[in-house]
């Protein structure tokens, strides 16, 4: 069954806390759609994790491109194609995930900012949502730079 997975950053910069998420779900075999609200705090994403650490690569491409089907993971926005056939999907920045939409994945993750009153908000109806739907969902919080399991 479908998982959706929130992690709660309180310190941690989205593009780095990236870095350390994305692999994770790649170590699976999963095409990830990393899905945000703006073109162009996507392509600001896009760079970073370009120039992120040397030892930790990300292969990753904005959507649009000819290679679309070929990305590990591919940014979007909201209401743009995933081409890449993903069976995760990571939002970002209190983007949309659709209860509908779930069922087809391995796991759903919604990444939020704790300093961001929008993106807490958002969380908290995308939790009530998810558990209204009768889908599995887990809480997860930075705790001195490492990701805590929390009750939800």
């Amino acid at each position: 069954m479908s998982e959706v997975w929130f992690y709660h950053l309180t310190a941690t910069p989205l593009d780095v806390a990236l870095t350390r998420l994305l692999p994770l779900a790649l170590s699976r075999g999963w095409r990830i759609e990393l899905r945000g609200r703006d073109p162009a705090r996507m392509a600001a994403l896009d760079r970073a994790l370009w120039l992120g650490p040397e030892e930790g690569f990300l292969a990753h491409g904005l959507a649009g491109g000819d290679d679309d089907a070929r990305q590990p993971v591919l940014l979007t926005v909201a209401g743009q194609a995933a081409g890449n056939a993903p069976q995760c999907v990571v939002t970002v920045d209190a983007a949309p995930l659709a209860m509908d939409e779930v069922p087809a994945l391995a796991r759903a993750i919604t990444v939020f900012d704790a300093n961001t009153p929008a993106e807490l908000d958002h969380a908290r109806n995308l939790w009530r949502a998810v558990r209204d739907a009768g889908l599995p969902a887990q809480y997860w919080a930075e705790d001195d730079g490492r990701w805590v399991k929390k009750q939800g």
